[in-house]
């Protein structure tokens, strides 16, 4: 990806990033004390996923379960059906 282009405000001074914002939900803006204006870019989770970021121990081990199913690592369990329970989201 390019990462030197030029953006023209339009006379509302919108700018318009295009392909350099997929993927992204927004920007905090910023100014440095030179006058540029940076944009770091976030992505959102939904509120129900959130406790997986603030628990580090649950984290690392998803993440490390991600990982090994990438390398191939993965072994089959069988069917978890008996452990459902059929009223939760109903």
């Amino acid at each position: 990806m390019k990462t030197n282009i030029r953006v023209r405000p339009d006379a509302k001074g919108r700018i318009t990033l295009g392909e350099l914002a997929k993927g992204i939900s927004g920007f905090d803006v910023s100014l440095d004390a030179a006058g540029r204006i940076i944009l770091e870019p976030y992505a959102e989770i939904p509120a129900r996923e959130k406790w997986l970021f603030s628990n580090k121990m649950a984290l690392k081990k998803v993440t490390k379960g991600l990982e090994d199913y990438t390398k191939g690592h993965v072994s089959k369990r069988g069917s978890f059906a008996q452990f459902i329970e059929k009223d939760v989201d109903e």
